[in-house]
């Protein structure tokens, strides 16, 4: 099954990624708001992201003027019924589209997919991720200490989590 989508919420038009949409991508993933926050694919792995029926790349774009303002990369794993945000990058800070495309994304995820469990995780010095995340209600799970090298050293990631209970007894509230 490979994974296609396409929604729109009140700003935003997200849609699955096709090749024309590489080079925004890694633009926005080298952008110096985002390089520390984010690892940063190839041409070449992006494009195996599109055509892998596991992944989903996702492009949003304002419903306005059709600018593309950021990118998702998730890995759905249908045995288990998990989702895993991987990467997550807006380029129009501060205006709540972060927040709008999260909940797309949640939505999908335990509304369409009937996924069980959605996770993500994120470095500790992504303040504004962070501060995303509790607001929506996901959980930490816990911090995986100094699990990545970055250029700028070794990296905790802590893991946030949301499972399909939540979710639902989050809607009702």
């Amino acid at each position: 099954m490979r994974l296609k989508k396409e929604v729109t919420t009140e700003r935003l038009r997200i849609i699955s990624a096709v090749e024309s949409d590489i080079n925004f991508i890694i633009e926005t993933e080298k952008h110096p708001d985002n390089k520390d926050f984010i690892w940063i694919g190839t041409y070449e792995e992006h494009l195996a992201e599109i055509n892998d029926g596991q992944h989903l790349l996702l492009v949003f774009y304002h419903v306005e003027d059709n600018i593309p303002i950021g990118y998702s990369l998730s890995k759905v794993d249908f045995k288990s019924e998990v989702f895993e945000l991987r990467r997550f990058v807006v380029t129009d800070k501060g205006k709540g589209y972060g927040r709008e495309a999260i909940n797309a994304h949640l939505k999908y995820a335990f509304e369409e997919l009937n996924i069980n469990r959605f996770w993500l995780d994120v470095y500790p010095d992504n303040v504004a991720g962070i501060k995303l995340y509790e607001s929506l209600k996901m959980k930490k799970d816990g911090v995986l200490r100094q699990s990545y090298k970055a250029d700028r050293g070794y990296l905790d990631q802590i893991v946030y989590s949301m499972l399909k209970n939540e979710y639902f007894s989050n809607l009702i509230q």
